[in-house]
């Protein structure tokens, strides 16, 4: 059955598409859909098994002179074994404050992550760029399922890697999470107190914005009949064995907001983002991903992150920049939140004039000392 139409024997493929965008503004086709024939391979990986990582440099940024970078791997708490980039300062000696990064949502280590890892790294600092369970070169199947709890641990585990280096400081380790992930960072931080401060770039709070859409636009009832739709796509996924996907992401047709325009900007532009095993670029989520975000909120617990500091940062133009200043809000001291001028969501995803990595290298000199 083509994984397009795979709810037409129930006859509402496009009721269930239309709950789906209201679930998220645009949807989980906004921030996308479809396998990637590049991930089939990681398909067929068990959970915790060995898997194979490419050894060329296949970055959406240049590599640097300044850093040594190396491809690992190493299994969560679930036993789903997580593929990294490895970078560290050249010539360091002893021990080092140390930072993992993951990010955004549907995206790759190859992308957003990697180049704040590799950038944080030519500032003295050892980092870890990860791919989430699931995604990218990761182990987990099906592919492309995400789970708050999950991607959570995915932190957790970073840092359990990241700490059992010989030249890594584990008192001194701290975590970036960008987009989506930045929500993810802070849930990880407030639970694992091992982790002695956090960065949030150009937040997401992914439980929030598939429970409630955009700007909390969803209503009771609008939420209950996406919930319907969603265990009606149960049925179908179970009867036939797999999970469904649905159209390739961020395949403009004209008159999308402008927000998703910008994504598509970066995801699909091989001068910027595009990078054939992320999501956001050419691929897709499975269509129940949301059943796990719509009633799990995971900023539940922000204000525990504190005595550690965290640091939001958001772009003034971008059309997510609430989810960082209701999450400063709820937080407590010390916090801070740096608004970009003129900047929108995915500018700080690759823009090096735009991301404050200044301001990110003072905030763990200071945090990690």
């Amino acid at each position: 059955m083509n994984t397009n139409t795979a709810i037409a024997d129930n006859n509402e493929p496009d009721t269930v598409r239309r709950d789906m965008l209201k679930m998220t503004g645009t949807g989980i086709a906004a921030l996308g859909i479809e396998v990637l024939a590049s991930n089939q391979a990681f398909a067929r990986e068990r959970a915790g098994a060995p898997i194979q990582l490419g050894t060329k440099w296949d970055k959406t940024f240049s590599r640097s002179e300044k850093v040594d970078h190396k491809k690992v791997s190493f299994r969560n708490r679930y036993g789903i074994t997580l593929a990294a980039d490895l970078y560290v300062p050249k010539n360091a000696r002893g021990k080092l404050a140390a930072i993992a990064v993951g990010g955004p949502f549907g995206a790759v280590k190859e992308q957003s992550s990697g180049l704040y890892a590799q950038t944080m790294a030519e500032r003295g600092f050892v980092t870890l760029a990860f791919d989430p369970s699931y995604t990218g070169e990761s182990g987990g199947e099906p592919r492309n399922v995400a789970s708050p709890d999950i991607n959570t641990e995915d932190f957790s585990a970073a840092v359990d890697f990241l700490g059992l280096q010989a030249n890594v400081d584990r008192e001194r380790i701290g975590i970036i999470g960008i987009c989506g992930w930045g929500g993810m960072a802070l849930n990880a931080t407030a639970v694992d107190k091992r982790v002695k401060a956090v960065v949030a770039s150009t937040m997401y709070d992914m439980t929030r914005v598939m429970s409630k859409g955009y700007n909390d636009s969803v209503t009771l009832e609008q939420r209950k009949k996406a919930l319907e739709e969603l265990g009606r796509q149960r049925w179908a996924d179970a009867e036939r064995g797999a999970p469904a996907y649905g159209p390739v992401s961020l395949e403009l047709k004209g008159g999308e907001p402008q927000f998703v325009v910008e994504y598509a900007a970066y995801y699909k532009s091989p001068e910027r983002g595009f990078h054939p095993r992320a999501i956001n670029s050419n691929g897709a989520w499975t269509l129940t991903t949301p059943l796990s975000f719509v009633n799990m909120p995971i900023l539940t617990y922000i204000a525990e992150i504190s005595p550690r500091p965290v640091l939001f940062i958001h772009g003034e133009k971008a059309h997510s920049r609430y989810f960082s200043e209701t999450a400063y809000a709820a937080a407590a001291e010390p916090k801070e939140l740096m608004i970009i001028p003129s900047a929108n969501h995915t500018d700080l995803y690759d823009r090096v004039e735009v991301i404050p990595f200044d301001k990110l290298t003072a905030f763990f000199q200071a945090s990690l000392k």
